[in-house]
């Protein structure tokens, strides 16, 4: 792992300076280098970076706000083709595309020097890398342009948009290839490195965005089967998160970070996310929806449980939502959380003395409007530290179980193994085996609309903060749901009832999961009105820099 950050650190740093579009360096540049393994290695280890291989923005999504922000164009409705995250993205993948092709193109010529075994799985890794690319691309954009070697400046005004089914098909063939070629596992110094279970969850996750369900669940299956050498999950769910759990075996995928080696998230990041008693700002939040999310411990939805009470949200809840989410009068960064409008001092663990509760916005305007704050993945360090370089997660072990139930369940085979899938992350939940169905609700039913409703529950909660949210929200046509509802905070100190701290009722919540609070009335504070646009936004646009430069690259409707 060390090694590889170093590599990381050190191309990052070679590469800073230089802006790739669709075309690979110039001919005087490839021409001299690719000569030894050294370059080699340089060259795929650049693209190991986090820039080529982050999943989507929470904020995309219902489970997170940012106070500062109010919208973003996904859930403000105003995504166009200039948009700087559209263009990033499209950018991004492209560079990727091109690195790897030249790679491709010009590999062998390192071949007298370097070990045949060593120049295959580079160049698996780099194919891998690119049908990545192309997988991403095809999910936000359908179809898009596909090049698979390096071509002229001028060659690359005439390209044209290919279907998106036929980069399916070259991806799904690259990613067999990535498995072919690749190993199941490294020695510790290599840990990172892409593997076959990389190419083969790339794979299922690909199938399963764009809905070949037989394939995602073949992919699924071939990662749970690799055995010994694969993949299982960690014990616990919320060290999974920490630095911990860098090194744990249900990461398939992770980028790694490290303070020491310039590779982290700044002070700014830090302060967003953790509470103002502990130094920050308290601006980027769960939202009310998400918390609602969240079943009770008999495996039932707050608006079916009779375990649920509105007035104290966290108990009698999967254990999950406290492992995600700051529970209300705990210790957290050293200092009692508490929102509470009438909490104007709390007790801090940390200085040993009561002081002024910052976190309650009766003291401070700007604390959490919707009163909760983040927990999973926050390390106790980074209020002192003012660093996030906790690795990246990309894809996990968790996922493919729940990739194999899904693509089941849309086959018709709700057998015994979908229940084991979803059981064995409801079990980890919970942090006790999968045989001791009385200490979690273990999934019993076979019914496929059940077991549908089920499985996107467990992928909301599950997956939190990890990127996952905003696909799932399109592949399944919810977006148009989802993200046309308010996001809901606390009602402002003077108007809080105290009788109905700190939530009024019980929420409603519909067979698609999602929440209502319009019978709410003014117990509730609409932060921001979301919106959506259901005729568009399934696709993001072409960004339009590309179609002034290509005019053959045409856009994608509404936009």
């Amino acid at each position: 792992m060390k090694k590889l950050v170093y590599l990381l650190a050190l191309s990052a740093g070679l590469s800073a300076c230089h802006t790739l579009d669709l075309n690979p360096p110039s001919e005087a540049s490839t021409g001299t280098f690719y000569s030894n393994q050294t370059e080699l290695e340089l060259a795929v280890n650049d693209l190991y970076r986090l820039a080529f291989w982050g999943n989507d923005n929470e904020l995309f999504s219902d489970n997170e706000w940012h106070r500062g922000q109010l919208t973003n164009a996904v859930i403000g409705g105003t995504m166009n083709a200039d948009d700087s995250s559209v263009q990033t993205f499209w950018l991004n993948s492209y560079k990727a595309i091109a690195r790897a092709n030249s790679f491709l193109a010009n590999k062998d010529k390192a071949a007298a020097n370097t070990p045949a075994t060593i120049l295959l799985r580079l160049e698996a890794e780099m194919r891998l890398i690119r049908a990545y690319q192309y997988s991403r691309l095809i999910t936000h954009f359908g179809d898009v342009p596909f090049l698979t070697e390096p071509i002229l400046l001028e060659e690359s005004y005439g390209v044209k948009r290919t279907s998106k089914d036929e980069i399916l098909d070259f991806v799904f063939k690259e990613l067999d290839f990535a498995a072919t070629n690749l190993p199941v596992s490294y020695a510790a110094a290599d840990i990172k490195r892409l593997t076959k279970g990389a190419a083969l969850a790339i794979k299922a996750r690909t199938a399963l965005y764009m809905g070949k369900w037989a394939i995602a669940k073949e992919s699924a299956n071939a990662v749970m089967q690799l055995g010994a050498s694969g993949y299982s999950l960690h014990s616990s769910f919320a060290q999974l998160f920490l630095k911990d759990g860098e090194t744990s075996r249900e990461l398939i995928i992770s980028i790694p970070r490290d303070e020491k080696l310039q590779v982290f998230g700044a002070a700014a990041y830090v302060q967003d996310n953790i509470t103002r008693n502990a130094g920050g700002f308290g601006a980027q939040l769960p939202t009310r929806e998400l918390v609602d999310a969240f079943e009770c411990t008999d495996g039932k939805p707050i608006d079916e449980s009779p375990l649920y009470d509105p007035k104290a949200p966290f108990r009698n809840r999967d254990p999950r939502l406290t492992a995600t989410v700051v529970e209300f009068n705990t210790q957290w960064l050293g200092y009692n959380y508490t929102p509470h409008p009438d909490s104007l001092m709390i007790f801090s663990s940390k200085l040993g003395r009561r002081v002024t509760n910052n976190d309650s916005r009766a003291v401070a305007a700007f604390a959490s409007y919707t009163g909760f704050v983040w927990k999973k993945g926050i390390d106790q360090t980074w209020a002192d530290r003012r660093v996030e370089d906790n690795d990246a997660i990309i894809f996990r072990y968790a996922e493919i179980l729940l990739t194999y139930a899904e693509a089941k369940i849309e086959l018709g085979e709700t057998d015994a193994s979908v229940l084991s899938a979803i059981n064995q992350v409801r079990a980890r939940a919970y942090g006790v085996a999968i045989g001791q169905t009385t200490a979690y609700p273990a999934v019993t039913s076979t019914n496929a609309a059940t077991l549908r409703q089920i499985v996107r529950r467990e992928r909301r909660v599950e997956f939190v903060r990890e990127g996952l949210r905003y696909m799932d929200l399109i592949r399944w046509q919810l977006a148009e749901k989802a993200l046309v509802t308010p996001v809901i905070g606390l009602p402002d100190p003077a108007a809080q009832n105290r009788a109905k701290w700190p939530f009024p009722g019980v929420t409603p919540i519909d067979d698609d999961g999602i929440a209502s609070y319009t019978g709410f009335g003014v117990d509730v504070k609409n932060l921001i009105d979301r919106k959506f646009d259901k005729s568009r936004q399934y696709l993001w646009p072409i960004p339009a820099v590309e179609r002034r430069v290509n005019t053959n690259i045409t856009q994608n409707p509404g936009y």
